[in-house]
Parts: C-alpha cells; sequence; structure tokens
C-alpha cells in the first residue's frame, strides 16, 4: 500500500467517527504528518475530545488524556521523583506527558503556570524535572482542546505557547444531516474504542519523511514570502508572522499536497492551509469587524500570485 492508499485509509477511518467533518478532519492529518502540535477550539459537546483519540488509535500511537483544571500542576504532567526506601533512592515516576499523543483537554481551564510547563516539551521534546532532562517518547504530539475565552474559567494562552502549535481548527456545529447521523447511530465513544490502527510503528516516520520530500519551488516559496510580509505590512494585523511560523506554514503545505496526491506544492495548498495555520499566531488590526480567520482570507483576497 502507497502512501496516498494508506492516508486515504485513514480519512476514510476518521470520517466514520467525526460526520460530516472531512475539511477538519484532513487538516488534523495534515497537521500530524507535518509534526506538528494541534490546538482544537470550539465550545463543549462538538467531538473535540473524540477526534484526539481517534486520530491517536487510528495512527496506532501511545495515548494519554489530562484533564487540565484549575489546579493541575506542573509535576502532575511531567511527573515526580519519589524516595522509595526500599532502594535507597530517589525514583522517577513519569507523568502523563510521556506519551506518544498527549490529549491536553481544555488546555485553557489551567493556570498559566501549568500552561507553561508544556513548552519544553511541544518545542525542545523534552522535559527537566528536578535538574535532570529527560527525552520524550518519539514522535510526540500534543492535541490540546480549548473552550472560547469568553467561558467562565478560562485562561487565555499566552503567545509563545500558541506559536508552539502547528495548527487551529475549529469544528463547529454539525448541518442537520450529520446531526441525524449522531442521533440515531453508535455513540461516538464506543466507535472509538473500536478504532483499529492503520499505521505500524514506522509508516507514521515513512509518511513524515515523505512530507519533507514534497518538492517546493521557487515561485512558491516566493508567495509564501509574499503573503509573510503582508502579515507584517501594518494593514491587516498588529504583528506579522514570524520566521517560525514562515517554516510551519510551507511544512503543512507540504502536508496538504502529499494528502491530495501531489509531490509538489501547488498554490491552492499554501491558500487551504493558512487560516488554521497563522490565525492562532496574528491579531487583527483596529476595527476592521473581522475575526483573525477572516482576516487571514481578506489578506489572502489581496496577495497576488506572483
Amino acid at each position: 500500500m502507497d502512501a496516498r492508499q494508506k492516508i486515504i485509509s485513514i480519512l476514510d477511518q476518521l470520517n466514520t467517527v467525526l460526520v460530516g467533518k472531512s475539511a477538519q478532519v484532513q487538516d488534523c492529518v495534515a497537521c500530524l504528518l507535518a509534526g506538528g502540535h494541534l490546538l482544537i477550539e470550539d465550545v463543549p459537546g462538538v467531538g473535540k475530545t473524540t477526534l484526539a483519540h481517534a486520530l491517536a488509535r487510528t495512527f496506532g500511537l501511545q495515548f494519554s488524556r489530562v484533564q487540565f483544571t484549575a489546579d493541575l500542576m506542573p509535576s502532575d504532567l511531567s511527573g515526580v521523583a519519589v524516595f522509595e526506601r526500599s532502594k535507597e533512592a530517589f525514583v522517577f515516576h513519569p507523568g502523563p506527558v510521556f506519551a506518544q499523543v498527549l490529549l491536553a483537554d481544555e488546555i485553557n481551564r489551567a493556570s498559566p503556570k501549568t500552561q507553561s510547563a508544556l513548552l519544553e516539551a511541544m518545542e525542545e521534546k523534552q522535559v527537566t524535572v528536578e535538574g535532570e532532562t529527560r527525552a520524550l517518547p518519539s514522535p510526540f504530539f500534543v492535541i490540546a482542546t480549548q473552550n472560547p475565552h469568553d467561558q467562565l474559567g478560562t485562561y487565555a494562552l499566552p503567545e509563545s505557547q500558541m506559536d508552539r502549535f502547528l495548527m487551529r481548527i475549529s469544528l463547529g456545529y454539525p448541518d442537520r444531516q450529520a446531526e441525524r447521523q449522531l442521533l440515531a447511530g453508535s455513540d461516538r465513544r464506543d466507535m472509538v474504542t473500536q478504532l483499529q490502527p492503520l499505521l505500524a510503528a514506522d509508516e507514521l516516520q515513512q509518511l513524515q519523511l515523505a512530507v519533507q520530500q514534497v518538492h517546493v519551488a521557487d515561485p512558491l516559496l516566493d508567495y509564501v514570502q509574499d503573503l509573510i510580509a503582508a502579515t507584517r505590512s501594518g494593514r491587516w494585523f498588529l504583528q506579522g508572522l514570524s520566521p517560525r511560523a514562515g517554516i510551519a506554514l510551507v511544512r503543512a503545505a507540504q502536508a496538504q499536497a502529499l494528502i491530495s496526491g501531489r509531490d509538489y506544492v501547488a498554490p491552492d495548498d499554501v491558500q487551504a492551509i493558512l487560516p488554521q495555520t497563522a490565525a492562532h499566531r496574528l491579531i487583527p488590526v483596529g476595527d476592521a469587524g473581522r475575526g483573525a480567520v477572516e482576516q487571514v482570507r481578506a489578506m489572502l483576497e489581496a496577495v497576488p500570485l506572483s
């Protein structure tokens, strides 16, 4: 089975659980194939946790879930060293962060101190506990869910942590036909437990290498740089995209191209992935009356293909 067939099988299986959300499911798969972390932002009850669990099972990855609450401490994530009298030594007990997929559920209900504890793990793929640095499993993905900021008991994520997420997506309410399937069908949680892994241990790594080998032509890079420059112009946003965000955009577009069955990145790939990759890193300027996603789309319309 080639890469294209594997990806189609992955998408088909995920779409049996997340009904009517094929575009968002494809974005999630692109994010994981690109090696990035994923933020799912929406109101409770629309399937954020179900999607995260389904992704981990379908990719065949070790999964750990942490419910973020106001009293969650950094050590609750990373683990602690406990003195064991039988060994007459401190023994490290790893926390849930030592998993290939960490579901940080309702991440913005935890305090900023605990949110910040994820920064090193997300960027360096390691954690430092009591002066000792410990490597995390490979691959390592954080899939975080987040409630809207206007809900009670939520804390906005700092910009430095938002920048660590390759993508932010929103599921939204299902349409009438999809909701009828949900109401009349099986419990989605039961369906998730029955999902079979579709990738062997090394196959995900092979797909990620295939993403990196997708060709990016110079004219395409010119277009990406034009878009990045537009975010920095002051016309659309208070601050523009960083070089790290630009690299993330290219990698996400490569993953999008691979999913589409191509070995090169087209402008359509960049345009399809830009709102999900860039909007959470940007603050719209002035009183445009638009959110960041709408502002990114307006900017896309204004920046010509070179």
